[in-house]
């Protein structure tokens, strides 16, 4: 690669990789639009606009891009009979992952409210009936991946990887190889993918674990801490479906989801057990 622009955005950090110089003007706009996500969907900002609706409900208007991410959320919502929601919100915070970071329960486990007749998602925007808080983390992130790498492609750029912290997009010809990071040793790889013009997102439990066995993987459900899974990662052609059902995968079988998805996938259990996807180009270590 030729040029590389690291940066800070939506919490986290984030790398691009291109064949050719990125200018002034790309740099400032992929800022731009990781500024502009925030400002829509962040709930650890008081001035979002999900913290606009946390308040008092009522409508958001979301740009074009908003109308993707509410199919996707409600598809996999579907798919796994509500245990993957964008409700789930409340429930992170009142186990302790709030917008103050605080990490002190207010309260125990319980299942998220349920979307029909509270949330609405159209292809103008979100409303809700009564306030309630969401998190769009379950693909959030990916799409974002999406609407950079999708940019810079536009742009001009045939060359690109756009990377969020394990969460990547690539356009370019040819294959690399990925390592998956083992989830107990972030030194060492359990495996190997094959990545080529696609997405590769992936998920852990232990990313963000605090008090006694809290982490931010939820079964909505339930409200309760996924235990079963401890790290998936998915490739697809886009990585906000990647990612989605990253989060998916902790909560429904690969097969259920495999009926409206094309997708590979490696997951791996508290168990210790592997399962992958027959036709996954890569290969676990022994």
């Amino acid at each position: 690669m030729t040029d590389s622009f690291s940066f800070e955005a939506i919490g986290t950090r984030w790398r691009v990789d291109t064949g050719a110089p990125l200018v002034a003007e790309q740099r400032a706009d992929v800022l731009r639009l990781a500024e502009e996500y925030d400002a829509l969907y962040s709930r650890f900002r008081e001035d979002s606009g999900v913290s606009a609706l946390a308040a008092s409900g009522g409508f958001l208007p979301l740009p074009a891009h908003g109308a993707d991410l509410g199919r996707l959320l409600r598809t996999l919502h579907d798919v796994t009979g509500g245990g993957v929601s964008p409700l789930v919100g409340e429930r992170l915070a009142a186990l302790g992952y709030d917008a103050a970071y605080s990490f002190v329960p207010t309260a125990g486990p319980e299942p998220s409210r349920t979307w029909d007749g509270l949330l609405t998602w159209t292809d103008d925007g979100v409303a809700l009936g009564a306030p309630a808080l969401l998190d769009v983390g379950a693909a959030g992130k990916g799409q974002l991946v999406d609407l950079m790498l999708e940019y810079l492609v536009a742009a001009g750029h045939s060359d690109v990887i756009v990377d969020a912290s394990g969460d990547m997009r690539r356009a370019a010809t040819g294959t690399i190889t990925i390592g998956l990071e083992h989830p107990y040793d972030a030194s060492s790889a359990i495996g190997t993918v094959d990545l080529g013009s696609a997405a590769l997102c992936a998920s852990a439990s232990n990313r963000r674990v605090w008090g006694d066995g809290l982490h931010h993987v939820l079964d909505a459900r339930t409200g309760r801490c996924v235990d079963t899974v401890v790290a998936t990662w998915v490739l697809a052609d886009d990585a906000m479906t990647a990612d989605g059902l990253c989060t998916a995968l902790f909560v429904a079988d690969p097969a259920d989801l495999a009926r409206v998805f094309d997708f590979d996938y490696v997951l791996v259990y508290s168990d210790g057990r592997a399962r992958t996807s027959a036709a996954l180009q890569g290969a676990l270590f022994t």
